[in-house]
């Protein structure tokens, strides 16, 4: 399994996944150029997507979609409420309709994690070939406990990590926003992403990396801070953690 992620943030969000012999983009979150910029510098290109999953529908996750349709043959899972809203996706024969799990070439399962964020509809991943997992979860203000029991001890741990609460208490964000972000229907904070990563990760845990930052009201510094103090309280021996770039692509390794 490889990753690649484009980029992760507030101005636009893709993800890489190659496995076995095919090609997963999540999210598409930049015009295509852009997208395609981005996939030339990990050395992937258009003609190689084989699948597309949406997580969302607000613009820095869907934002190059329409676009995208008519540029490549692949098959593009989406929610059927954000099909159905959405008119460029009705009647298009490559939109599939998004089920709770799609097993794709026969042996690769993709299951969707619900998550709770105010779109249209909203979800994670969870990608699994029988010899390598992984999973994303961004934009969402809580993870349901009850998802753990196929989240628990994957190899790759994609997760948001927005914000510093104190940071965007005292920050320039109009109280209306503050609350919004913190909200059930918001973003994850620093301090409750590595709570979650603590129930999830196990001895097969190869790498987590924090996803979506608010260049406004958070640092890496202090994410991966958050992580360690975390990870220290419930005497957790795990420092393979990375951050995501919303400018640079990365790989996963």
């Amino acid at each position: 399994m490889e990753i690649f992620i484009l980029g992760s943030g507030s101005k636009g969000n893709s993800t890489i996944v190659r496995i076995n012999n095919s090609t997963i983009l999540i999210d598409v979150g930049f015009t295509y150029k852009e997208l395609v910029n981005r996939m030339e510098k990990v050395n992937v290109y258009p003609k190689d997507i084989d699948y597309v999953f949406i997580t969302h529908d607000h613009s820095d996750h869907i934002s190059g979609l329409k676009v995208l349709l008519h540029k490549i043959n692949a098959k593009v899972y989406i929610d059927k409420r954000i099909i159905d809203s959405y008119d460029y996706l009705e009647g298009d024969e490559n939109v599939v309709s998004l089920q709770d799990e799609n097993v794709l070439d026969g042996n690769i399962l993709v299951k969707q994690v619900p998550t709770s964020h105010d779109a249209t509809s909203s979800c994670g991943y969870m990608i699994d070939d029988g010899n390598e997992s992984m999973v994303l979860i961004t934009d969402t203000g809580y993870i349901n406990e009850k998802y753990f029991i196929f989240l628990k001890n994957k190899n790759y741990y994609l997760l948001e990590s927005n914000h510093d609460v104190m940071k965007l208490r005292n920050g320039r964000y109009p109280i209306k926003l503050q609350e919004r972000i913190l909200s059930s229907v918001g973003h994850l904070s620093n301090e409750m992403s590595a709570f979650y990563a603590s129930k999830m990760i196990g001895p097969d845990t190869k790498k987590i990396i924090l996803c979506h930052l608010s260049e406004e009201n958070n640092t890496p510094d202090l994410a991966l801070e958050a992580y360690e103090k975390t990870f220290k309280d419930y005497d957790i021996n795990f420092n393979n953690i990375g951050v995501s770039s919303q400018y640079i692509p990365m790989e996963v390794k």
